[in-house]
């Protein structure tokens, strides 16, 4: 009985999930940015500390993507596109491609996200991060795509029954 229950609880909290889009990716408030932004403008008076201020570069664009405000993630996908050639590092690149990923995911362009998840893990394959975005994709491209027929299925319905009762009023 107790695994009975353990199931239908576990095929609850699936069904929950799944309508509800939950998502496993942390958020990002505001005051966070406004930090990451003053740590950015703090880094641009020290002359000669490049590695630092890539490095609050780094850490700005993690939170404008993690940001919950589409034009915070958005910015953070901007910067992130724009560093991403000059990035030499296979790791710093890896990370920067993730970033990106998350931004696009977050802005609901999952087929970009999963071709920036699939670069990612061609660098490390056994990436955790992007091994849970690349699901949480994957599971987001599904949904999307249950929904799509149950709403194409719903039209159609709508348009057979008007044309049935339409035929039916006819006679």
């Amino acid at each position: 009985m107790a695994k009975l229950e353990a199931k239908l609880g576990m095929i609850v909290d699936k069904v929950g999930q799944f309508f509800s889009g939950s998502d496993l990716l942390p958020s990002c408030d505001p005051d966070i940015i406004a930090g990451c932004e003053r740590e950015v403008a703090e880094a641009e008076k020290q002359p000669a500390s490049d590695e630092a201020m890539q490095e609050s570069l780094l850490r700005l664009s993690w939170a404008l993507v993690h940001s919950k405000r589409p034009e915070d993630v958005q910015r953070g996908i901007a910067m992130l596109q724009s560093s991403l050639p000059s990035t030499v590092d296979p790791l710093k690149q890896r990370e920067k491609l993730y970033l990106l990923a998350v931004g696009y995911y977050k802005s609901g362009d999952y087929s970009r996200s999963r071709e920036l998840v699939e670069k990612c893990l061609e660098i490390a394959s056994d990436w955790r991060q992007a091994l849970s975005l690349k699901e949480a994709i994957e599971s987001r491209i599904t949904k999307d795509g249950v929904i799509g027929l149950g709403i194409a299925a719903t039209a159609v319905g709508l348009i057979a029954g008007g044309i049935a009762a339409a035929v039916s009023r006819k006679k």
